[in-house]
Order: structure tokens, then C-alpha cells, then sequence
């Protein structure tokens, strides 16, 4: 009897996955075609783009710098870009602004990710389902993330100033993807954006 279900085990997977792997048949089904055309790039014409194997072109708008020096950020479950999002999730602002994180769902934290906030700048970690204020004195650029729910890519980007150690960030950021389980592409999406 074991032996039958050693054998029935693996050949169902096939059977289920059409002999892919698991991780290319998930890709596969959740793959949408895009054109993505980066500043300076031609893209040519709508009418171009959409014969171009049904891919649309899409361009990636940066984040201009929000006014005042009180911002609010919402931790959700669902928003504007997805599910577990910080809204908004990439934000531009002056040295000494303070940003609110308010706990708009339940579960969630912010938290600056280690390694990934300007040299010399201070760390911070929210409790789970508290509002928190950060004031951020250091210019450059910061990434920071939900705790519970990090590996589904609930991230935010903010650029305090001057994005002076962006290179270090988008290094940093290559091994960050690899502990997340879904929404990998937002850090670099993220990034973009600045």
C-alpha cells in the first residue's frame, strides 16, 4: 500500500501541473503580457503596442514630493495596488517631515527593514495594530514593511530629500526579494517610481 502511494503522489502532481514545475505552473497562470516602457524609451504607437503580441504599454510614473511635513501612510489589507499594501506605498518628502503610519486594518506594523535605510539614520518598529509616527532626519532613501506580512511583499519606499544611497538600496533590495513569497516585483516597482 505504501508503495501505491509513492507512486500515486508524484503522478498526480504531473497530472495537475502538465510535468511543470509547481513554481512555473503558478508563474504561468498568473503571468499578464506587458510592454513596459521606461523613460526615454520609444514605445511606439497605442496601435504599435497593441500589435506587438497583445502586450500594452505601460509607463512607470514617478512620485513627485507631497506637500506640508505631516504625511499619512495606511497599513490595508486591500488598496489601490493590491492586497497587504501600504497606502500610499512610495512617497517623496523633505528632511525632518514626520509620516503617521495609521493601522487602518488590524494586523499590521511598520517597520524599517535592516540594511536598508540610510547610513547613520534611526530604525524604527511599530507595534502590531498602533498607529506610529516617524520622523525622519537623514536624507536618502528608506524601505520598510508590514512584519506579519513581509514575505507577501507589504512593503513602502520613502525618499527623505536627496535619494543619496539609492545604489546601496537597489543592492540590498536584490537579496530582499528573495524572502518574499509573492509580489517580488513591487521593491523594484517601488524603486522605480523615485
Amino acid at each position: 500500500m505504501k508503495n501505491k502511494i509513492l507512486i500515486i503522489l508524484p503522478l498526480c502532481f504531473l497530472i495537475l501541473f502538465n510535468g511543470k514545475k509547481y513554481e512555473e505552473a503558478v508563474k504561468e497562470r498568473l503571468f499578464l503580457p506587458i510592454k513596459l516602457c521606461l523613460e526615454g524609451q520609444d514605445c511606439g504607437t497605442v496601435a504599435q503596442a497593441s500589435q506587438m503580441s497583445s502586450t500594452a504599454s505601460v509607463e512607470i510614473e514617478k512620485v513627485q514630493l507631497s506637500e506640508g511635513s505631516e504625511h499619512e501612510v495606511k497599513m490595508l489589507n486591500t488598496g489601490d495596488g493590491g492586497q497587504m499594501i501600504f497606502e500610499p506605498a512610495v512617497i517623496k518628502v523633505s528632511v525632518g517631515d514626520t509620516i503617521h503610519f495609521k493601522a487602518t486594518d488590524m494586523s499590521h506594523n511598520s517597520a524599517s527593514v535592516e540594511g536598508m535605510v540610510p547610513a547613520g539614520a534611526e530604525p524604527w518598529a511599530g507595534q502590531l495594530n498602533q498607529d506610529i509616527s516617524v520622523t525622519l532626519d537623514t536624507e536618502g532613501v528608506y524601505v520598510y514593511q508590514c512584519d506579519p506580512h513581509a514575505m507577501m511583499a507589504m512593503i513602502g519606499v520613502i525618499q527623505v530629500g536627496e535619494a543619496v544611497n539609492m545604489d546601496d538600496i537597489k543592492q540590498a533590495s536584490q537579496n530582499y526579494r528573495s524572502t518574499l513569497v509573492m509580489n517580488s516585483e513591487r521593491i523594484d516597482n517601488y524603486l522605480n517610481q523615485l
